[in-house]
């Protein structure tokens, strides 16, 4: 059997579709399995030894030239060669049902209308799957990327995963005991303060090294690294660099998004710290906690302006930190 999923972005997103594979491949261990992503987040799928192969597309180029929209739809185009048994669109965009309905197959399955924001990309399905808008991300993953197969994935399959992410790209000179923080996310209002950050390394003692995204992101963890012994700037590097690292880590600590759900897929301690996000998005786990804000949050319409992350008392992530930490040790 040949199967195509689609899930192009974003980190966190595809982190989440990924825990499927396992159990896909555990009942169709014979079926080929592709994946449809978009180039920059290819290097999270790398490695993996349930993906067969790993296939680019650039639809964010179009945003930037319009022209290339061309040079994307002949690319899509020549996968449709590959003659795919079923295509699941995993994401439930437009764009992403666009490139399924191009991709092809006997069968192209979906969420139905109803389970997703982009209603109509429902019309590009011929096999759909119904789950609440606001239920748990992990579990709406699982569902629409094992139901098509006629495959049932339950949460306490779930929390007793395999990791199922990979690399590599080993990273020298890194010491036997460190942490991690992910300082930054899409938006501002999702980041934990980096004075509070900064309060937490100061009593945990551990080196900590900061890893960051954007120009600004990396100013922000140079300061951090001036008022405290502890911490360190990570240099940027790959995706796969970065999953290796994560991996050898005591205890990731960060914000809602992709390197902090990394933690997660790699059974590797962590802390997520929501504000106008729903924890729903990750699971917990003995080892993977979260701290939210006391902000009630709208799963169909999320609030950018909300800044309730910033009450959040450093001393309940640190009370967290170190249960994990004594429990590792």
């Amino acid at each position: 059997m040949k199967i195509c999923i689609v899930k192009l972005s974003a980190m966190g997103d595809i982190i989440h579709a990924m825990v499927a594979l396992e159990f896909i491949k555990k009942e169709k261990p014979d079926a080929q399995i592709d994946w449809v992503v978009e180039k920059g987040f290819a290097g999270v799928l790398q490695n993996n030894p349930h993906i067969d192969n790993i296939l680019h597309v650039e639809l964010k180029s179009i945003k930037k030239k319009k022209t290339a929209i061309f040079d994307q739809y002949k690319l899509v185009k020549k996968y449709s060669k590959n003659n795919y048994d079923i295509v699941i669109d995993a994401q439930g965009l437009l764009k992403s049902a666009l490139v399924s309905k191009l991709i092809g197959a006997k069968v192209i399955a979906g969420f139905d209308k109803n389970s997703i924001r982009e209603g109509i990309a429902a019309k590009f399905y011929n096999k759909t799957v119904s789950i609440a808008y606001d239920a748990n991300t992990i579990d709406r993953n699982a569902k629409v990327m094992s139901e098509p197969l006629g495959i049932n994935i339950t949460p306490g399959m779930i929390l007793q995963k395999q990791k199922f992410l990979y690399s590599s790209s080993p990273v020298n000179n890194l010491p036997e005991k460190f942490n991690l923080f992910v300082i930054g996310s899409t938006w501002e209002s999702r980041n934990y303060p980096k004075e509070k950050f900064v309060e937490i390394a100061e009593v945990l003692h551990v080196d900590t090294y900061i890893i960051w995204g954007s120009d600004e992101e990396h100013e922000k963890a140079l300061w951090m690294a001036k008022q405290s012994d502890h911490l360190h700037v990570l240099p940027r590097g790959s995706l796969d660099e970065l999953k290796y690292v994560i991996s050898k880590s005591q205890l990731l600590i960060g914000n809602d998004t992709g390197p902090t759900h990394m933690a997660w897929g790699l059974n590797v301690p962590s802390i997520t710290i929501f504000g106008p996000t729903p924890t729903n998005r990750v699971y917990v786990t003995p080892i993977n906690k979260v701290v939210k804000s006391s902000s009630i949050v709208d799963h169909y319409k999320l609030n950018k302006n909300d800044f309730s992350i910033n009450e959040i008392h450093s001393s309940e992530i640190i009370k967290i930190a170190k249960e994990l930490c004594e429990t590792s040790v």
